[in-house]
């Protein structure tokens, strides 16, 4: 069994920065993700890692802006969003895959094993 924890989330203003983190704990994971979800709309993709090569990917609104990181030692992903916009207002929620064969990081939320609890980002204008 697997158990993703996030923290971080908080209220911040337009322009500024927040850094999610996500604790692992349990089994180990081949691929993690972030993905947010606003009021009335589907779970999104925002960002994912691929422990195979460490490969990387993120959503077209979030590329220069957000990152995505790992500390393995930790069993820890971040996501260090900066110039944050109205638009990202949204909860965040970690979630982790426990079997992958191939190297792609995968963006729906139907190919995820393991989901945490989410964490609120609000972003004032």
């Amino acid at each position: 069994q697997v158990q993703l924890v996030e923290s971080g989330g908080g209220l911040v203003q337009a322009g500024g920065s927040l850094r999610l983190s996500c604790v692992a704990s349990g089994r180990a994971l081949s691929a993690m993700a972030w993905f947010r979800q606003a009021p009335g709309k589907e779970r999104l993709f925002v960002a994912g890692w691929r422990s195979l090569r460490s490969v990387t990917a993120y959503a077209d609104s979030v590329k220069g802006r957000f990152t995505i990181s790992t500390n393995n030692a930790k069993n820890t992903v971040y996501l260090q969003m900066n110039s944050l916009q109205s638009e990202d207002t949204a909860v965040y929620y970690c979630a982790g895959r426990h079997i992958q064969h191939d190297g792609s990081v995968r963006q729906g939320p139907n190919e995820y094993d393991y989901w945490g609890q989410g964490t609120q980002v609000t972003v004032s204008s």
